[in-house]
């Protein structure tokens, strides 16, 4: 079974500052509770090609992935895609100025898991919309602080 999860909310900061940080994988640890570290596997800034290491935790176990950066429109959107795993993801990060002041930031994860992972394609994908629905709530706290 195929998992496609978009999650999305408004936060209360202009665009350029929601995508500048959230694209910015360095800081994924601070609004994004699952992830544990991250280590940029290629040199910075983020572009076309970069490769990024994430270890994270979902479902209760440890997991290491490698994103590369396969799309990137500065300020507007951002797709990561690693084929690592039983659960090859592609992660999705778009980001929408509603006025000067505030911006919708969407998240899309897409995979097709494969063995075991593959029965379990409905939990993963409520498990993937509660941590972004997490991830992007901590995200706004945080940036809406910043003011």
């Amino acid at each position: 079974m195929k998992v496609d999860v978009e999650t999305s909310t408004v936060i209360d900061r202009p665009r350029a500052s929601v995508a500048k940080f959230a694209a910015n994988p360095a800081n994924a640890p601070r609004w994004y509770a699952n992830i544990e570290s991250v280590e940029w596997k290629t040199s910075r800034p983020l572009v076309l090609g970069s490769l990024v290491a994430f270890t994270a935790s979902f479902l209760g176990k440890r997991i290491s992935y490698t994103y590369e950066i396969v799309e990137l429109v500065p300020l507007e959107r951002l797709v990561m895609r690693t084929a690592e795993g039983p659960f090859p993801m592609e992660s999705t990060y778009t980001w929408e100025a509603l006025s000067p002041r505030s911006t919708r930031m969407t998240l899309r994860n897409r995979g097709n898991p494969g063995g075991f992972a593959k029965f379990a394609g409905p939990m993963m994908s409520r498990s993937i919309r509660k941590a972004n629905e997490k991830g992007l709530a901590s995200l706004k706290k945080i940036l809406e602080a910043a003011r």
